[in-house]
């Protein structure tokens, strides 16, 4: 059974930190690029960062450059997402998401691209 199995989010201050964590299971991880999306009330889902099959190419909004870090661990079938200086406007439903790509292909930032969805896991930042 495919899979996308995200860790729980949480509340934090802004400011805080927080790393989700997204398990996958059913397929082969490792032929797969990964994104990070989120989306805010009444917004649409939006690229939040993705990393290639091999881990070695990265990519990320603007919004969040130089705040967070996408990462895998392709023997642990993992993807990641480290939150630095959290902000109020980073409060969404956080996904993790799946593309066939090419070993160092960076994946797409376009939703409808995506092969594979985990469930959503909120992320709260308080002022």
């Amino acid at each position: 059974q495919v899979q996308l199995l995200e860790s729980e989010g949480g509340l934090v201050q802004a400011g805080g930190s927080l790393r989700l964590s997204c398990v996958a299971s059913g397929w082969t991880f490792s032929t797969y690029g990964m994104g990070w999306f989120r989306q805010a009330p009444g917004k649409e889902r939006e690229f939040v960062a993705g990393i290639s099959p091999s881990g070695g190419g990265t990519d990320y909004a603007d919004s969040v450059k130089g705040r967070f870090t996408i990462s895998r661990d392709n023997a642990k079938n993992t993807l990641y997402l480290q939150m630095n200086s959290l902000k109020v406007e980073d409060t969404a439903v956080y996904y993790c998401a799946a593309v066939p790509s090419g070993w160092h292909a960076l994946p797409p930032s376009k939703t409808d691209e995506y092969t594979y969805w985990g469930q959503g896991t909120q992320v709260t930042v308080s002022s």
